[in-house]
C-alpha cells in the first residue's frame, strides 16, 4: 500500500490512525477556530494525528434558501487562519474547476464530493495541482469502480490519493455501509478513509430536522469500520448542534468525540498490524 503524506502526517500502511474532523460547513471564523481548537486538544491528549475539515461551500443542499457557506474565496481565508493558528493541515471540497485555483493555494487535501466522483474534468484538474486528493466514493459505485477514478489521477501524475467510504445506496434515500468495501478498496493500493457521519444522513429530510440523520449509530458503525480496516477517520462534529447550520442531524456532538476515539484507537491497535501486511 502507498503511504500518502499530508504535511508531516503519513497516512496508510503501519502508520497511526488519522482523524479528519470539523463542522460540516464554515459558519464563521470564530466558530471554526473554536471547534478546531477543541478537537486539537482532544487529539493531542490521545496522540492522534489531526487534519481539520470544514466546507467553504455545500453545493448539494436540499433548498436554494439553505445556508451553503461563505464560498471559496472567503472560506479559503478562514481555512488559512485555521492552519496558521492551530498548526494543522486542512481539507475542503471542490465543486467546479473554477474553484480549484483558489482552493489549492490553501488546502492540504482537495476533496472530491461523492456525487462528483466520476466527473473527469474536475478530478483531472484537481489532480494536476499535485495536492493530495481525497475522493469520496459515489453512493452509486462499486468499491472496485474507484479504480477508474484512481486512473484519472495517475494519468496526470498524481499518486497522492485517498479514497473515502461513505455508504452505498440501498433503495431510495437510505445509505448502508457495506464492510466489504474496505478490503476491496484497499486492494486498489491507496489509503482508505471512513466517513460514518455522512453515511447516516437520511436523504430527503432536511438536515435541520432531527429525523434527517441517525447520529446515535455513529459509534457502532465507526467501530465496525475501523475493525474492517481503514487508515483515517472522517467525522463531522460540532460543539453546539442546536445552532449548526448544516447536517445538524447527522454530526457527532463534540462531547462524544473523545470517548469514541479512545475506543477506536484500541481497535485500530489490534487490526493495524494485520491490514498493513
Amino acid at each position: 500500500m502507498k503511504v500518502v503524506s499530508v504535511n508531516n502526517i503519513p497516512i496508510g500502511g503501519k502508520n497511526p490512525l488519522v482523524l479528519i474532523a470539523g463542522p460540516c460547513v464554515i459558519e464563521g471564523e470564530s466558530i471554526v477556530l473554536r471547534i478546531g481548537e477543541k478537537i486539537k486538544k482532544i487529539t493531542e491528549r490521545l496522540h492522534m494525528p489531526f487534519i481539520f475539515k470544514s466546507s467553504y461551500l455545500k453545493d448539494n443542499r436540499s433548498s436554494a434558501e439553505t445556508y451553503q457557506g461563505p464560498g471559496v474565496i472567503e472560506g479559503a481565508k478562514i481555512l488559512k487562519k485555521v492552519k496558521q493558528e492551530l498548526g494543522v493541515p486542512v481539507i475542503s471540497d471542490v465543486h467546479s474547476i473554477e474553484e480549484i485555483k483558489y482552493a489549492s493555494e490553501v488546502l492540504d487535501i482537495i476533496q472530491i464530493p461523492a456525487y462528483l466522483s466520476m466527473q473527469t474534468s474536475l478530478v483531472v484538474a484537481a489532480g494536476k495541482t499535485g495536492t493530495v486528493i481525497n475522493v469520496k466514493k459515489g453512493q452509486f459505485l462499486h468499491p472496485l469502480d474507484m479504480k477508474s477514478v484512481i486512473g484519472k489521477l495517475e494519468y496526470v501524475g498524481n499518486t497522492n490519493i485517498l479514497l473515502t467510504e461513505r455508504g452505498s445506496c440501498f433503495g431510495y434515500r437510505t445509505l448502508i455501509v457495506d464492510m466489504r468495501s474496505f478490503p476491496l478498496m484497499r486492494s486498489l493500493g491507496y489509503p482508505i478513509v471512513f466517513d460514518p457521519t455522512h453515511s447516516l444522513r437520511n436523504y430527503g429530510i432536511p438536515s435541520s430536522d432531527s429525523r434527517g440523520g441517525n447520529p446515535e449509530l455513529i459509534p457502532s458503525i465507526t467501530r465496525a469500520g475501523i475493525a474492517a480496516g481503514c487508515d483515517a477517520l472522517f467525522i463531522e462534529t460540532h460543539d453546539c448542534l442546536d445552532e449548526a447550520l448544516c447536517d445538524a442531524a447527522s454530526m457527532l456532538a463534540l462531547e462524544h468525540l473523545e470517548p469514541l476515539l479512545e475506543t477506536v484507537l484500541e481497535i485500530d491497535a489490534i487490526v493495524r498490524p494485520v491490514i498493513s501486511e
